[in-house]
C-alpha cells in the first residue's frame, strides 16, 4: 500500500462559505417564523442549518512535518500534507502520523561477534517516516517496530565481524568503524523498508568486550601490542645492521671474515633490541684466543 494525496480543500475559504451559509439560514429561519406561525416551515431551514453544523467536522488542522491519514470506513482515502487549515469530507476519520527527523539510542545488547567473543554493543540510530500509508497499515506499531528490528539488525551485524582484527585486510567493529556503520544503515533500512520509515543515518555508540572476558582480552591487546612492536624495533635493527655492515666494507675501515661479522651482528642486534641499556665490555684479548 503506497501513500496517495486526500482531497481536501483550504480551510479559511471553506469556513467563510460556512459562515455566510449558516448567517443566510438564520436569516431564513428568521423570516420565515415572522411570516407563519406554522411549525412545519421551520423543518427546511432546521436541515438546513442542521446539515451546515455536520460540515465544519470536516475541519482540520495540519502541522509543518505531520501527515494526516485519512479513512473512510476503514478504507484508505490518502494522506493530507499541507500545513495549516483544510476542510475534508466529514465522515473521514483521521490519525496523524508525524514526518520529523526522529532517533533513539538501542540498549546495551550482549552478542558475540564473528570470533564467537561475547561483546557489549549499542547504536544510534536517525529515522524519519517517508510513506504513511505503509507506517500505519503495514505495521501494528511502527514506532515500537523500528526500535525491535534496529535491535534484532544490530545483533546480526555484529556477529559478522570480529571485535578487533589480527591483520590489516580483516574488518573489524573496532577499526572499521564507517565500513560497520554503512553495513548496520544497511541492515536497519532492509528491515524498515515494508514500514513506510527511511533510516537516514547508524552509528555505533557502545563498544566493549563482556565484562566475564574483559581482562583477558585486555592481557590479549598487550601481547599483540607488544609483538607489533617487537617486529618494528627487529626489522629496524635488522635494517641498520646491514647498513653498517655495507658502509665498512665500502669504505674500508675494517676487513671482516664471517665471524666477525657474525660477532659484530650479535652485538648490534643485543643493543638495538634490548629492552634495558647496554653495559659495555672492553675486549683486551683477541676474538682467535
Amino acid at each position: 500500500m503506497n501513500e496517495r494525496n486526500a482531497v481536501s480543500l483550504p480551510g479559511i475559504p471553506a469556513l467563510l462559505i460556512l459562515l455566510v451559509a449558516m448567517a443566510a439560514t438564520a436569516l431564513w429561519i428568521k423570516h420565515t417564523t415572522t411570516v407563519t406561525s406554522q411549525p412545519v416551515a421551520l423543518i427546511a431551514p432546521g436541515l438546513v442549518m442542521a446539515l451546515l453544523a455536520f460540515l465544519t467536522k470536516g475541519f482540520f488542522q495540519v502541522q509543518p512535518n505531520l501527515g494526516v491519514v485519512m479513512q473512510l470506513f476503514g478504507r484508505y482515502a490518502g494522506t493530507a500534507r499541507t500545513a495549516g487549515l483544510r476542510w475534508t469530507n466529514p465522515f473521514y476519520s483521521r490519525h496523524s502520523v508525524s514526518l520529523r527527523v526522529r532517533n533513539f539510542e538501542s540498549g546495551k545488547l550482549k552478542v558475540n561477534d564473528n570470533d564467537g567473543n561475547p561483546i557489549e554493543i549499542g547504536a544510534i540510530v536517525v529515522w524519519q517516516v517517508v510513506d504513511t500509508a505503509e507506517a500505519v497499515f503495514m505495521v501494528d506499531d511502527y514506532e515500537n517496530f523500528v526500535q525491535i528490528q534496529a535491535e534484532a539488525a544490530l545483533r546480526q551485524m555484529a556477529s559478522s565481524y570480529p571485535y578487533d582484527a589480527h591483520d590489516d585486510k580483516t574488518i573489524s567493529l573496532r577499526g572499521d568503524g564507517s565500513k560497520v556503520n554503512v553495513h548496520l544503515r544497511e541492515e536497519i533500512q532492509e528491515r524498515l523498508a515494508q514500514a513506510g520509515v527511511n533510516v537516514i543515518e547508524a552509528r555505533i555508540s557502545h563498544l566493549a568486550y563482556a565484562q566475564e572476558i574483559a581482562q583477558a582480552m585486555l592481557q590479549r591487546q598487550q601481547a599483540g601490542a607488544i609483538v607489533a612492536a617487537r617486529e618494528r624495533i627487529v626489522e629496524g635493527a635488522v635494517s641498520m645492521v646491514e647498513m653498517a655492515l655495507e658502509q665498512l666494507s665500502q669504505r674500508g675501515v675494517v676487513e671482516l671474515d664471517n665471524e666477525r661479522k657474525a660477532s659484530m651482528v650479535s652485538n648490534l642486534l643485543v643493543v638495538l633490541c634490548g629492552d634495558r641499556s647496554t653495559q659495555p665490555v672492553v675486549n683486551a684479548g683477541s676474538l682467535y684466543g
